[in-house]
């Protein structure tokens, strides 16, 4: 089976039950500060799984563009990627647990569909705790199409699922398959990791507070994910989505580049190619992020100058990451179309990456040269600084430190990057606190404020301003919109008052769903790169201003409270960016 078949498969089978095909959202959430990037399927959703009406219905379809940078040390495994794609399907307050279950099933194992042998499949329950029971009736309902009771485990943890710290969450189901050479054994072991996950079915069911309470949600929701890689290498009989065609012709290019053969640097290789795939797909997205050192930025210049660092060590002499990246563009640019349109930029900035990261480079092997005249062991400290401040792995020194006859203490280079890595998962925790779905009546406020602000910079500084980007947490909004110079202290004091002045005006909010063409042709507002699906959701406040959205809102200006503008600075080339906060009148 090849990509096109499965994605088609998928959404042909689900629009037959009723649902909604949807665009994938962009990799960069909008108005979600607690992660970098869109982790999974659901993210763009949270508002809808809320009780906010999706525009295109209770049941929806597609297949999510997602990254996670948690996975940096499994990648080259069978299983693991940095970027990866979620097919996905959702009820939103329509059907649950039963007719969940009974599709997932008809999907995996009807010979009209995937026609995967029952024999081949395993499933978990949630074993419940103190405070969500033990979930009898997805063990009942699998057992009722015909899975053995030996082949559904109980689990904790890892099958009750929650869209962060607060939100929405409930109890899952989740479906695996078995990658072993032999007949898969009678009896399903959930810690034998020959049975790999292919799909997750979420009930969400509750909502969980700041406190971790949970209560019931206002509507039930159904929230699935199938793994696209590691769906595709089980139908392709593949031991790893790796030798698919979603990263054969990459592997082959880097074969050619390094005059190494795949089989005798195998987890080399596969990172190169998950690295550059994230990386392309990073700098093709319409909301594109470029290599920095902060925040998404950062992300991608460690995503490409590790590949980089691991194409040196399989052999490449050369610069070779835009023509790996031709192959990618090549192989999924005519279904993410937007990676062709942005071709150039992915080219031209993989291209100044390596040039840059080439010159760090050679000082740290400069670096490294003085440390190996001192002594004849390399110290895990100097190891670890030639790690993080020339970007070399371990394995690069190691290899180096060989050529030279000494040796390198890698048990101190690992207690040195073990704290390093929880000094960097403390500063993330504080970083990006709270849940996907932090939704409290603060952020609701702020949010409608956003959509204040938008049209308030376009009537008292320039008609030509549209948005570029959002982000909110409990504390402030955070509004990015184009403009080519810092606003003065005057502008910006005008703009605060107008924000206010509206405020003032006790305006109703009110939403209303129309099809994309209706709303360019009523004005509505559009946030610069956002996909938008053939019906949208547009808010209207008052007769002020119409911004295409998904909530949350108000239902009145007047409940925003008092504006205030706390900072006004640049954050790219061409694009400013405000930072406010609200406060409700006592």
């Amino acid at each position: 089976m090849n990509p096109k078949q499965l994605r088609d498969l998928y959404f042909r089978f689900f629009q037959s039950k009723g649902h909604a095909l949807i665009l994938s959202a962009s990799l960069i959430p909008t108005n979600d500060a607690s992660v970098l990037f869109n982790t999974a399927g659901m993210q763009p959703l949270v508002p809808y799984l809320l009780g906010e009406k999706h525009p295109s219905g209770k049941r929806l379809v597609n297949i999510q563009k997602c990254l996670r940078t948690g996975d940096f040390d499994n990648i080259g495994d069978n299983t693991h990627h940095t970027f990866f794609q979620m097919l996905g399907n959702w009820s939103l307050g329509d059907y649950f647990k039963k007719e969940a279950i009974a599709w997932s099933f008809e999907f995996l194992t009807s010979k009209e569909w995937l026609n995967i042998p029952l024999a081949k499949l395993a499933f978990t329950v949630y074993e419940g705790d103190a405070k969500v029971p033990r979930d009898t009736e997805a063990a009942e309902l699998w057992k009722k199409l015909g899975v053995p009771t030996e082949r559904i485990a109980s689990l904790g943890k890892d099958n009750f699922w929650s869209a962060g710290e607060t939100g929405p969450c409930g109890p899952s189901s989740e479906m695996f398959y078995w990658t072993g050479d032999s007949a898969a054994p009678k009896k399903f072991d959930p810690g034998d990791n020959r049975w790999v996950e292919i799909w997750n079915d979420v009930f969400m069911t509750y909502n969980k507070d700041k406190d971790g309470a949970i209560a019931p949600l206002a509507q039930k929701n159904v929230d699935t994910g199938m793994g696209f890689e590691r769906a595709l290498a089980v139908l392709s009989g593949k031991k790893s989505a790796y030798e698919t065609e979603l990263f054969s012709r990459s592997i082959k290019k880097i074969e050619e580049v390094s005059g190494v053969a795949y089989a005798e640097k195998t987890r080399e290789m596969r990172i190169v190619a998950d690295h550059l795939r994230s990386a392309v797909f990073v700098l093709g997205d319409d909301n594109a992020v470029v290599p920095s050192n902060v925040d998404r930025g950062y992300v991608l210049r460690r995503l490409i100058r590790r590949a980089i660092r691991y194409g040196k060590l399989i052999g490449i002499t050369t610069p070779f990451t835009s023509t790996v990246a031709e192959m990618i563009i090549a192989d999924y640019g005519n279904y993410y179309t937007e990676l062709k349109k942005n071709r150039e930029l992915i080219l031209s900035e993989l291209e100044k990456e390596e040039e840059k990261f080439n010159k760090t480079l050679e000082t740290g092997l400069k670096e490294f040269h003085k440390m190996a005249a001192l002594s004849d062991l390399i110290s895990g400290k100097d190891a670890f600084l030639l790690f993080q401040s020339y970007g070399f792995p371990l394995e690069m020194t190691q290899e180096l430190a060989m050529e030279q006859g000494i040796s390198v203490d890698e048990a101190e280079f690992k207690q040195e990057f073990e704290k390093h890595q929880e000094l960097s998962r403390t500063a993330s925790a504080g970083m990006f606190k709270g849940g996907l779905s932090e939704h409290s009546p603060q952020t609701t406020r702020l949010h409608t404020a956003t959509h204040l602000l938008n049209e308030a910079l376009r009537r008292v500084i320039s008609k030509d301003i549209h948005q570029r980007g959002s982000n909110i947490t409990a504390e402030r909004l955070r509004f990015d919109f184009n403009f080519d110079r810092k606003l003065t202290s005057e502008e910006v004091k005008r703009v605060e008052m107008e924000v206010n002045r509206v405020i003032s005006l006790a305006l109703p909010v009110r939403r209303e769903e129309m099809s994309i063409q209706e709303a360019k042709l009523l004005g509505a507002q559009m946030e610069f790169g956002v996909k938008y699906p053939d019906r949208v959701s547009v808010y209207f406040v008052g007769d002020y201003s119409k911004e295409f959205c998904g909530g949350p809102h108000v239902s009145n200006t007047a409940e925003i409270g008092s504006f205030t503008i706390t900072k006004e600075e640049a954050c790219a080339a061409g694009v400013r960016r405000i930072k406010a906060t609200v406060e409700k009148k006592k």
